[in-house]
């Protein structure tokens, strides 16, 4: 259970890293498929770099575990397996659904008959809350 608590803080962490920079992006006016591109490959080094940290901390009590850490030892392995194939998962599936989510705005906002992109508009990077001027 705790390896799960772990394993799923991480991958949200990743995620959001991704996501918040992709938002950031689209704020800037850059279009949808360049910026999940581009936040893909800036963000790439930090989702990465968390991955690689957190096995390379836990690969000795995964693998080299004696005395009383055989306790801990399948958490451990859980959690370095869940968390290598989590972040293949987070750079591949999050852009793909980002993208398929976009979408699906785009075509009820259409049916809805909303001109103006209400996501996009007013937003102060500064401070992350919505303007009240728009």
């Amino acid at each position: 259970m705790m390896g799960m608590v772990a394993l799923a803080g991480v991958v949200v962490n990743d995620s959001l890293i991704l996501v918040s920079f992709v938002n950031d992006l689209r704020r800037e006016g850059m279009p949808l498929g360049q910026a999940l591109l581009r936040g893909g490959q800036l963000r790439l080094r930090p989702i990465l770099l968390t991955t690689i940290t957190t096995v390379g901390g836990l690969t000795p009590l995964g693998f080299f575990s004696s005395g009383q850490a055989k306790f801990l030892s399948p958490m451990a392995i859980s959690i370095i397996f869940g968390l290598s194939v989590s972040t293949v998962l987070t750079l591949i599936i999050i852009p793909c659904s980002y993208a398929i989510v976009e979408d699906l705005r785009r075509a009820l906002r259409s049916f809805v008959g909303i001109k103006k992109d209400v996501f996009l508009r007013g937003l102060d990077d500064s401070k992350g809350k919505a303007s009240r001027a728009s």
